[in-house]
């Protein structure tokens, strides 16, 4: 069977062809995004040149991405539980707040513009005050925005049927935060990711009817953070990726469970990503050039220079959340800064953040660095649960 796997992002609509008897890339190529028209008018370029497919997959952060917003109990527990949830499940937080919500809370809120909300608050069995007033003030205040409702268990089904009944999308998921110290990001992040395909996709008018959002099956971000799990068990060992974009600088670690990783949960290798809204080689230079400043670094000339800044800032501040990188085996960048560049170019933008030792956080002793240039890692997350197989025989073959 053969399938084809596209990534539509807000700059360029990327392609994969995959054999899922074997997991062989047959072909990969790119188009410029359609988004003064139909996104459907270069995803269907795309098809139309890759021949007869058995499957068509895809993944989207075409009009921004999933905007999130968080509201939560207490800062340093059960909101930064959800944030870091947020991120996982491929979404830009663009709004956080904590405690009792009020009528100017309601307003920040409003002006952030979320796509979907995260509620949460309380661990199982814990405080109760905060997650259900905060969601009386939503149902108050007519919020319209779907909510994953994801706090105290006892909660839950008072909170979903107050909002169900005020007309709003809203999705049950399992407490991100059932016990101090304990974070469950699994069933928020599906959650998230129902919504995102149910009612944002279509939400942005990037495509006339409902072909797209029928298309569509994760966010790009979730859909890389899930190919990441899948290249970290075939490289059996840690592994860091960076995506350099025109908006953003996604960086992606996956630790193996035990003493590198010890918010992992059952199944999970300790995936996580931070994403960098100020970070990004088209729409941010000003962003970089005021970051690296910050950081005391020089950027050089060029894409690959601003890239190279890029990637230092965006990897110390993943590292300064705690994330010990030490023991990373592969680097894999990704993004069209470093896919369209000479190899050695490629290699040498990166050079500068494997031998970064000025802040003292742990970084890569000694890893070997890959470029993604086939879009191997969004293709792998999106054929991770069809076909399983051919998704570990890709990632592979990236790394081989």
């Amino acid at each position: 069977m053969i399938a084809a796997c596209v990534d539509v992002g807000s700059t360029d609509t990327k392609l994969a062809v995959v054999d899922t008897s074997s997991g062989a890339l047959l072909h990969s190529a790119s188009h410029p995004t359609t988004l003064g028209g139909d996104v459907l008018d270069g995803v269907d370029v795309l098809l139309r040149a890759a021949g007869p497919v058995g499957h068509v997959y895809c993944c989207s952060s075409a009009g921004g991405g999933l905007r999130l917003g968080v509201v939560g109990f207490e800062a340093l527990v059960s909101a930064d539980a959800a944030y870091r949830v947020a991120l996982s499940a491929g979404a830009r937080v663009v709004h956080t707040t904590t405690g009792p919500l009020t009528g100017d809370g309601v307003r920040a809120l409003r002006a952030a513009r979320p796509d979907v909300l995260l509620l949460c608050g309380g661990t199982d069995g814990g405080e109760t005050d905060t997650i259900t007033g905060n969601a009386r003030r939503l149902a108050a205040a007519r919020w319209r925005v779907p909510v994953v409702v994801a706090g105290n268990r006892d909660t839950t089904d008072g909170i979903v049927a107050l909002l169900a009944g005020r007309g709003l999308p809203v999705v049950a998921a399992g407490n991100v935060l059932p016990r101090i110290g304990v974070t469950d990001p699994g069933p928020a992040r599906a959650a998230i990711r129902d919504l995102f395909i149910r009612h944002v996709i279509g939400g942005k008018r990037l495509s006339r009817g409902p072909r797209f959002a029928g298309l569509v099956s994760a966010a790009t971000p979730d859909a890389v953070l899930t190919g990441v799990g899948v290249l970290a068990r075939a490289a059996g060992g840690d592994l860091l990726v960076v995506d350099v974009g025109g908006a953003t600088t996604d960086v992606y670690s996956a630790l193996q469970p035990g003493e590198t990783a010890p918010d992992a949960v059952a199944g999970v290798l300790g995936e996580q990503r931070t994403v960098e809204g100020d970070l990004g080689v088209r729409w941010n230079v000003d962003g970089i050039v005021a970051a690296a400043a910050r950081e005391r670094l020089t950027v050089g000339p060029g894409p690959l220079g601003l890239a190279a800044a890029a990637v230092t800032v965006a990897v110390r501040r993943h590292a300064r959340a705690g994330r010990d990188l030490r023991h990373v085996a592969v680097v894999v960048a990704s993004g069209g800064v470093f896919r369209h560049a000479e190899p050695a170019a490629a290699q040498a933008a990166l050079a500068p953040t494997l031998h970064d030792h000025a802040g003292g956080w742990a970084l890569p002793r000694a890893p070997r660095t890959v470029v993604d240039s086939a879009y191997i890692l969004a293709a792998a997350g999106l054929l991770a649960t069809p076909f399983p197989a051919a998704a570990a025989a890709l990632c592979a073959g990236l790394i081989s």
